[in-house]
C-alpha cells in the first residue's frame, strides 16, 4: 500500500488562532475535526461580524416589507384575507380570478420590460453570483424585481413568495460588503447568509434558513460557514416578528404517530418521488432557458396568467405559491379529495413552469413543496389500499420533504424546513429521512441538477 502523504504542520494551525495558546497533550490540532477548519478566504473578522448583524436586520425588515406588500395585493385582488388566501379566491367569481391574473400579468410584464431597459447594469441572479461570480448584485434592480414578483404572486401567479426576500437579503449583503471593502470570499459568504436569512425570516424557519445558506448556497457545513449563517438567519427571523406571526406556517398539522407502514412507504415512494423531481427539475430548467424576453414580456405574463386563471376555475388551489395545497394535503381537509391531489400534483409544476416561461420572476420553494405534498397524498392513498390504517396527511408530509430534498438537492435543509414549518412533523422523522435520502439519491444519479442549478444563465463557448 502506498504511503499516505505527509501533512504539513501548517495543516494543524487554525486561523484565527484560539485565545488559549497552550495545546492539549495530544499535540493534535483543533482542525483535526473536519468541520473545525480555518476561515479560509472568508476570515470572520470583527468587521465581518458587524455586517452579519446589519445583514440580518436588513433581511428581516426587507422580508417584512415584501410580505406586507404581498398581503396588500392579495387583499386588493381577492378581498378580505382573514380566512386565508384560498378562501378569498374561492369566494371570487371565475371572471374576477381571470381578470385579476391578466391585470397582474400586464403590470408585471410591463414593469419587468421597463426595469430591464432602464437599469441595465447589475445582476439579480443570487445563485449564479455566489457560485460562479463575485457576489455583486444591483440593489435597485433587485428591489424593482422583488416588488414586481410579489405583485404578480399576490394576483395569483403560481410562484413562490420567498424569491423576493431571498434576493433582497442577498442584495443588501452585497451592498454592505462593497461599502466595507470586504474580500471576494467574505462577500460570497455574507451574500449567501443574506439570501438564506431572507427566506428564513418570511417562513419563520431560522434553522432552515441557515441550512439553505450553508448546504445549498455556500456548499459547506464547516463552522466558519455555519456560525454566520445561524446568526444572520436568527437575527432576521426575530426582526420579522415585528409584523409576521410567531407560529408555524402550516398550522393544525397533527403529530402523526409513526408506524412501520410509513417506513415501507418511504422505501417505495422515495425513489418514485426522486424520478418525479428529476422530471420537474428538467421542466423548470428548460423553461428558464426559453423565457420570453424583450417586447414579448409586455404580453407574455398576461397570456400565461390567463391560462392559469382558466385552470383555476376547476382547481382554485393552483393560484398563488401553493401554501394552501400543502396545508390541505397535510391535514386532508374536506374537499381535498384524492382526485384533487392527483390533479394539482400534476398541474402545479406545469402552471409554475408556465409562469416562469412567460418571463415572470418568483420563487420555487413552496410550489415544489406543494407538489410533493399532493403527490405524497396521492401515493399514500394508493398505499392505503394495500396497507390501510394510516392518515393520508402523514404520507403527504413524507412526500413534501422528499420532493424538496430531491428537487433542491438539499436533504438536511429539507428535513429542517418541514419540521420548522409544521412544528409537528418530527414525529415522522425516520420515514422522512429515508424517503428524502432515497429521492435525493435517485434525482442526483438521474440528472444531478437542482431547481436552482438548472436555471443558471447560459455560458458562451469562450467561458467553458
Amino acid at each position: 500500500m502506498a504511503d499516505e502523504p505527509e501533512r504539513s504542520p501548517l495543516d494543524r494551525v487554525r486561523t484565527p488562532a484560539p485565545l488559549i495558546k497552550r495545546r492539549l497533550p495530544s499535540a493534535r490540532g483543533a482542525t483535526e475535526q473536519p468541520n473545525a477548519v480555518s476561515d479560509g478566504d472568508a476570515p470572520l473578522t470583527v468587521r465581518f461580524w458587524l455586517l452579519v448583524v446589519a445583514t440580518g436586520v436588513a433581511a428581516g425588515l426587507l422580508g417584512v416589507a415584501m410580505m406586507a406588500l404581498l398581503k396588500g395585493v392579495e387583499t386588493l385582488a381577492f378581498g378580505d384575507q382573514s380566512a386565508g388566501f384560498l378562501v378569498s379566491v374561492e369566494r371570487a367569481t371565475p371572471v374576477r380570478r381571470i381578470v385579476v391574473l391578466v391585470l397582474g400579468g400586464l403590470v408585471g410584464g410591463v414593469g419587468w420590460f421597463l426595469l430591464r431597459r432602464v437599469i441595465r447594469w447589475g445582476s439579480t441572479d443570487v445563485d449564479d453570483q455566489i457560485w460562479t461570480g463575485h457576489a455583486l448584485l444591483s440593489f435597485r434592480r433587485s428591489l424593482g424585481t422583488s416588488v414586481l414578483s410579489e405583485v404578480v404572486i399576490g394576483a395569483g401567479a403560481s410562484l413562490g413568495r420567498e424569491a423576493a426576500p431571498k434576493l433582497l437579503g442577498a442584495a443588501a449583503a452585497s451592498m454592505f460588503a462593497q461599502w466595507a471593502g470586504l474580500s471576494v470570499g467574505q462577500r460570497r459568504l455574507l451574500v449567501a447568509c443574506g439570501a438564506g436569512a431572507g427566506m428564513g425570516a418570511v417562513y419563520n424557519v431560522p434553522l432552515g434558513g441557515a441550512l439553505i445558506t450553508a448546504e445549498l448556497l455556500y456548499g459547506s457545513l464547516a463552522l466558519p460557514a455555519i456560525l454566520p449563517a445561524l446568526a444572520t438567519s436568527g437575527i432576521a427571523t426575530v426582526v420579522a416578528w415585528i409584523y409576521l406571526p410567531i407560529r408555524p406556517t402550516y398550522s393544525d398539522v397533527p403529530s402523526y404517530p409513526v408506524n412501520m407502514s410509513h417506513i415501507f412507504f418511504a422505501l417505495v415512494a422515495g425513489p418514485l418521488i426522486g424520478v418525479f423531481a428529476a422530471g420537474y427539475v428538467r421542466l423548470i430548467g428548460w423553461v428558464s432557458h426559453h423565457q420570453l424576453k424583450g417586447r414579448w414580456l409586455l404580453i407574455g405574463p398576461a397570456v400565461a396568467f390567463a391560462v392559469l386563471g382558466v385552470l383555476a376555475i376547476a382547481y382554485p388551489q393552483l393560484l398563488g405559491n401553493g401554501q394552501d395545497i400543502a396545508q390541505q394535503a397535510f391535514v386532508m381537509t374536506a374537499g381535498f379529495t384524492i382526485v384533487v391531489a392527483v390533479m394539482v400534483g400534476v398541474l402545479k409544476p406545469v402552471v409554475t413552469a408556465l409562469c416562469l416561461g412567460s418571463g415572470a420572476t418568483g420563487g420555487l420553494f413552496t410550489p415544489t413543496l406543494a407538489s410533493g405534498a399532493a403527490v405524497g397524498a396521492a401515493l399514500g392513498a394508493a398505499w392505503s389500499l394495500l396497507v390501510p390504517g394510516q392518515p393520508i396527511g402523514s404520507y403527504a408530509l413524507i412526500g413534501a420533504t422528499a420532493m424538496i430534498g430531491a428537487a433542491m438537492q438539499t436533504p438536511l435543509a429539507a428535513l429542517a424546513l418541514v419540521i420548522e414549518l409544521t412544528h409537528t412533523a418530527d414525529s415522522l422523522i425516520v420515514p422522512m429521512v429515508i424517503a428524502t435520502m432515497l429521492a435525493t439519491l435517485v434525482t442526483r444519479h438521474l440528472d444531478g441538477y437542482s431547481i436552482y442549478s438548472s436555471r443558471l444563465p447560459a455560458q458562451s463557448p469562450l467561458s467553458h
